[in-house]
Parts: structure tokens; sequence; C-alpha cells
């Protein structure tokens, strides 16, 4: 028997099956097109509304099941101390279907919470609602209290909530945690950096679909080397931390900065023991910060034209090729046109025939920094300037590093190279910096900076952050030598002599540069002050670097951060149990 053949469809049924399908596509597109207007509507038109919707979001409490592991500062000597972890509050509600008389249950609250009397009343006469909201943020011992009081209608709920002990301090390496919109989690610091870690298995949940789809956030996510859930411990002590701030907030009220920060690294390892900048804030209440540039750590992500404390480096690259020794001489003439380009000295004054190079860091002569980029030729300057690193990323365990400014290194033109000798026309950030000045001190090496000392897992192991393979970016000869140089400096030039410590060897150099202009050039009276050093000079144990923009009241770096930074060198000297070298 032949086999049957499907009938064929009439005319008439392939036009409902067509309708049928054309109307299932209707409803979609019109599904498409609510949701998608909705979004436009939500972006565009009711921007305003919605983004302070947002803020409020931001600044709101986290969920009461919200748990997240916990930074610690480290401490000479003693156990490490909290620097964020979880704190315990409460809500207090009133039920008003409960309660029978308002008058005695406010005032028996009142004695415990502070509460506006007519806010009270008013909730307590929504008969129709079992809940409403009253007090936050009251602390466990208190709600104790109030429970033994026994009132009918009074209920509580359990908050937990990112805490930071020590306030400020540390504050723009910490960072916060904050709800953005779009979820709970790290916003900046390491609380963004190691969010991974610190982050507890549900918590980093989604809070707004349409806000992440059209944020695209996962752009903005570190990924750290463990995703292992665990509590971090930093190279950070809290009282270098506590001492560091303290002489910043004092210097910037003397000169009236607009911007200062400093960073102290151990030479040999590049643990972090104190980095700040101001201004700053307090993580416990950043939703009070107006101006969103104070959570940004400017350590790592500012970059500046630094000036002569560069000139050391150049110094160093110099001796390290073979292009001039310590006895080698120059005429100093105090002015060089370079093309047009007029380059002098910072007092216009020629030093004359048989200048010697330790006078060009004595004196901090421009001119002597052109003789030594000849010496070297413009393209060994630059092959040393970026084996020093300066130019790319340090690796810093912290979110937000930038390599900085520094096309002049890659330029044929020699002034750019000669000016880059002494500090103008490349910017780099303060952590590049204080890096390619340690390896003057510690034998010639390039170290990996780094605030994290170790992770403790929630299985109980530990992983202690090993350091990676150093450059070697100078010889140890070349090392004593500049440091050798850069002691002469503290003890018979900075002051002329007056802060040479009698135990204690010191190698320093400051810094003065002008400031640019945002459309080009530089101002005639705006200066960036830089200070670096490391001590015990010869077997350094720390580098402190310290800069400011724009201090007003004085020209020159040595007015206004030798003291400061002599202050750091003794409270180290001192917390430490440094023995002395002399």
């Amino acid at each position: 028997m032949p086999a049957k053949s499907d009938p064929q469809l009439t005319e008439d049924q392939k036009m409902r099956s067509d309708y049928r399908a054309h109307l299932v596509v209707l409803v979609w597109c019109i599904v498409a097109l609510i949701i998608l207007g909705r979004a436009f509507y939500i972006q565009v038109i009711a921007h305003a509304y919605y983004a302070d919707l947002g803020d409020r979001q931001y600044i709101s409490t986290t969920p009461a099941n919200f748990e997240r592991g916990s930074i610690f500062f480290s401490q000479y000597r003693k156990e490490p101390v909290p620097a964020a972890q979880l704190r315990t509050t409460y809500r207090i509600a009133i039920d008003p279907t409960q309660i029978k008389d308002s008058e005695v249950v406010y005032d028996a609250l009142v004695q415990h919470i502070p509460l506006e009397k007519e806010v009270f009343f008013e909730k307590a006469a929504k008969t129709g609602d079992p809940y409403e909201e009253i007090a936050k943020d009251i602390a466990p011992e208190i709600v104790t209290e109030i429970r033994q009081l026994g009132l009918k209608g009074v209920s509580f709920v359990k908050d937990n909530k990112r805490a930071y002990p020590q306030e400020s301090i540390g504050a723009k390496i910490i960072g916060f945690v904050g709800n953005d919109g779009i979820r709970v989690k790290g916003q900046y610091g390491l609380e963004r950096y190691y969010e991974d870690v610190l982050a507890r298995n549900g918590n980093n949940q989604t809070i707004n679909f349409f806000a992440q789809l059209f944020a695209d956030i996962e752009e903005n996510e570190v990924s750290t080397i463990d995703g292992r859930e665990g509590d971090i411990i930093l190279t950070i002590d809290v009282e270098a931390q506590r001492a560091l701030n303290t002489i910043l907030k004092e210097t910037k009220k003397e000169w009236g900065s607009d911007m200062i920060g400093g960073i102290v690294m151990d030479q040999k390892t590049g643990e972090i023991v104190a980095m700040d900048a101001l201004p700053s804030f307090d993580p416990n209440v950043y939703a009070s910060v107006k101006d969103s540039s104070y959570f940004g750590n400017q350590n790592v992500s500012g970059v500046y034209e630094m000036g002569s404390i560069i000139k050391p480096l150049t110094m160093a690259a110099a001796l390290d090729a073979g292009a001039v020794t310590e006895d080698t001489t120059y005429t100093d003439t105090g002015f060089r046109d370079l093309n047009g380009y007029k380059i002098r000295n910072y007092d216009g004054q020629a030093r004359g025939p048989n200048t010697h190079m330790q006078t060009i860091l004595d004196k901090s002569l421009n001119i002597g920094i052109v003789f030594l980029v000849e010496k070297l030729g413009v393209q060994k300057f630059q092959d040393y300037f970026k084996k020093f690193g300066l130019g790319e990323e340090t690796g810093i365990d912290l979110p937000g590093e930038v390599s900085g400014l520094t096309e002049n290194l890659d330029s044929t033109v020699f002034v750019d190279s000669a000016t880059a000798g002494f500090g103008q026309g490349i910017a780099v950030t303060p952590i590049q910096t204080i890096r390619a000045l340690s390896s003057l001190g510690n034998g010639g090496n390039l170290v990996n900076p780094h605030v994290v000392d170790s992770i403790i897992y929630q299985d109980g192991t530990v992983k202690k952050i090993e350091e990676d393979e150093k450059r070697q970016v100078i010889t140890k000869e070349t090392s004593e030598t500049i440091t050798r140089m850069l002691v002469h400096v503290v003890d018979t030039a900075l002051k002329n002599g007056t802060y040479k410590m009698d135990r204690y060897s010191i190698a320093a150099k400051t810094g003065t540069a002008q400031m640019p202009k945002p459309g080009g050039g530089y101002y005639d009276d705006r200066y960036l002050h830089s200070f670096f050093g490391y001590f015990p000079a010869y077997e350094p144990r720390y580098i402190i670097f310290l800069y400011h923009t724009y201090p007003k009241g004085a020209e020159y770096a040595s007015a206004t951060l030798t003291d400061p930074f002599f202050k750091m060198v003794k409270f180290f000297i001192s917390y430490y149990e440094i023995p002395p070298d002399r």
C-alpha cells in the first residue's frame, strides 16, 4: 500500500497560521517596546529623579544578613587592629495596632534613644499600619535596655553594617562598602580591589536588573589573585599611618596646600607601612562627602611633575653608565639655550668651571643635569628612566593606578630629555616615584610596592603575599655612590647642615617644580614641593616621600617639607627602635 502523504493546508488555514504567528511577534514587540520605553524613561526623561533615588540607595543600610571579611592594620610588636569590620546595630519599630497608650511608650523610649515627639505620635497614630520605623543605628546594649522594659508593640530589626574603627586613618587605602543601586560591594580602595576575597557567598547580589543592564559594571571589576573568602592583614602599621596623617594635617594647615600626600615604604621589600593624602574622608560617613574626588587615592592615580627629586635618578644613571664619575667636573654657565628653550639654574647663577658632580645635587643645578644628559646621550638616558619604572604601573594592590604621562621619554628632541632629567615635562605618580627612588639606596633594585601582607582564609590557611622577583636597575656600587652623595646633601647643603643627625645618616633631596597650567605652560607662582629620603642611609630601613601642591608663603620645598620629613624620621627611629649607624 502506498504511504499516505501529508494533507495540503488550505488557503484559509495558511492565513490563520500566519495571523497567529504575526500576533505572537506583535505581542513580543510590544513587550520589548514597553521594556525599552521604560528603560529610556528611567535613563533619560526621569534621570534626575532616579539619580536621586540611586543616591538614597547608595547610602542606605546594608541587608540584615550582610556578611563580609575583615581588614586589619598591622601594629609593631602587637596584635593587628581592625581597619574594617562588621558592626551590629538595630532598627527600632512600633506596631500602632498593638500600642494602647502612645504617651507611655514614648516616655519610656525617649529615656534611651533620641525621638522627635511629633514624628513619633504621627507614626503611632497610623493604626492601620503594623510597622513604623522610629529609630536606626541603635547599639546592641541600648536595645538590651529597651527589651527589658517589656513594651508591647515595640520590635527590633538587626542590621550588620560595615564599620571603620580608625575613622579617617587609612581611609584612602581601605575604601568603603556601599550600595550603588546595583550591588552592595566595595567601592574604593582595598574594599574594591579585594572584593572577591572579602565578599561572602550570596552578598554580592544584584539589586537592580535594569541598572546592571545599562551600567556595564563588569568593566570596573578588579580581579585579584585568589577567589577564596578570607580576611586581610595589611603591611600598613596603624601607628605609622596615624603619625603620617597627623604630620600631613599639620603641614597642610601651616602652608595652605591644595593637596598633600605621603608614602613610607620598606626600601628592601616594597611593603608600604604608611600612605595617605589630604583632603580625605571618614568611611563611616562617606555619604556626607560632597566631593567624590576625596575618595580617590592620589598616591596611585595622581600624576605630577616632580621636579628636582628626580635629579638623583639622572645622576645615578650617568654614574652607572660610566658617563661620569664622582670626580668629574664641568663648566656651569647658569643658563643654556637649547634650540630656543631656555634653561636656568633655580637662582640663575653660574657656578663656573670645575663644578663637581656633588655640587649638582647640593645646589640642585639644572644646568648640571643638562650636562649629565648630554654625557649619557638621549637614548641611554631614556632607557635608564624606563628601567627605573617611570611611565609604567607598579602593580600595587590598589585600584585606580595609572601609568603617568611620559611621552617625552620617547622623544628624539634633546630638550625633552634634558627637562625630564630635572623632573619637568614628565608626570608620574607618587608610587612610581618612591619605587624608583628606593632603588638608589637598596642596592639598585626595583621593588614591588604592596599594602597587603597576608590573607587568612576561612579554612584557616594563610597566604603570605610573596615578593615578585626584583629588577636590578643600577649596580650595588652605583647605589652606594649615590647614597654617599645624598648623605652629603643632608650633612652640608640642606639648611646649611643644620639637620644633620649625629648618630644617624640620612640620604635625602628636596624638589620644587612649577605647576603646569591646564592650557599649557607653567604658573609663575604655583609649585609642587617634594621631599624624599631614606635612613639609616647605608643599611636603609625606610624611605619617606612627601609632596604637596600649591603651598602658600614659601617658594622652595626646603622651607615647607624639611621639618615634616624629620618629624617622620624621628618617629620611625623611636617607634621601630632603629639602632644608630654612626
